[in-house]
């Protein structure tokens, strides 16, 4: 197994937060029901038989929706660091066939070149550490398919100016500065690793998805 890279407090922190997280995104994306998530699995263009990677996948929430599209023959896997994070997940999935949970990092992907038909990564990517993101998108590059697609959902920069404030200190207290950077430039760090790269805004107006697709090989 690949040697996990994340700090001791990060862990802590992801498995305690994983009791609150539904809640907290729910809030923060305006999307209590989960039907961004749903629009962010249309847009893998899964088929079933397809192979899918959700990276950083947390509590699971994309899984369920994934695996619809994926189909009883397909394979959805859920990736993440945090122990506490991916038991919240297992309940999410129980019972959902061709469904894997792996605990690993997403810097260091314990999966061969050209595994996936996509990769989908909702409300995580910012939090990836310095030049953690570059790395990522490394290997996610790596893991796809020719012509695969890469997903990121994230959050817009609230307009509200305390949750505006508290957003940006919740990220700068994580050491998250590369992600402060990264807000409003995401489509040129895309283009680093893809192409086709395209922006698609969400009817909430809360979030945000960003797209690109591999390079053949």
């Amino acid at each position: 197994m690949r040697r996990l890279r994340r700090s001791r407090f990060r862990i802590r922190y992801y498995d305690a937060f994983s009791r609150f997280y539904d809640s907290f995104v729910a809030a923060h994306s305006s999307d209590p029901d989960g039907h961004l998530r749903e629009v962010l699995a249309d847009r893998t263009a899964l088929r079933p038989g397809d192979r899918v990677l959700d990276l950083c996948t947390g509590t699971g929430a994309t899984l369920p929706a994934l695996a619809r599209r994926a189909g009883e023959s397909g394979l959805v896997v859920g990736l993440d660091f945090s122990r506490g994070m991916l038991e919240q997940a297992r309940r999410k999935v129980a019972g959902t066939p061709g469904v894997v949970l792996v605990l690993a990092d997403a810097e260091l992907l314990p999966f061969r070149d050209g595994s996936f038909n996509a990769v989908s990564c909702s409300y995580a990517f910012y939090e990836l550490k310095g030049a953690g993101a570059e790395r990522a998108l490394a290997e996610v590059g790596r893991t796809l398919a020719p012509d695969g697609l890469f997903l990121m959902m994230e959050h817009e920069v609230p307009e509200n100016p305390l949750l505006r404030f508290l957003f940006y200190v919740r990220l700068l207290s994580m050491g998250l500065r590369k992600a402060v950077q990264l807000l409003g430039h995401e489509e040129e760090f895309f283009r680093r690793h893809f192409r086709m790269v395209e922006r698609i805004e969400t009817d909430t107006g809360r979030s945000k998805i960003i797209l690109g697709r591999a390079h053949g090989r």
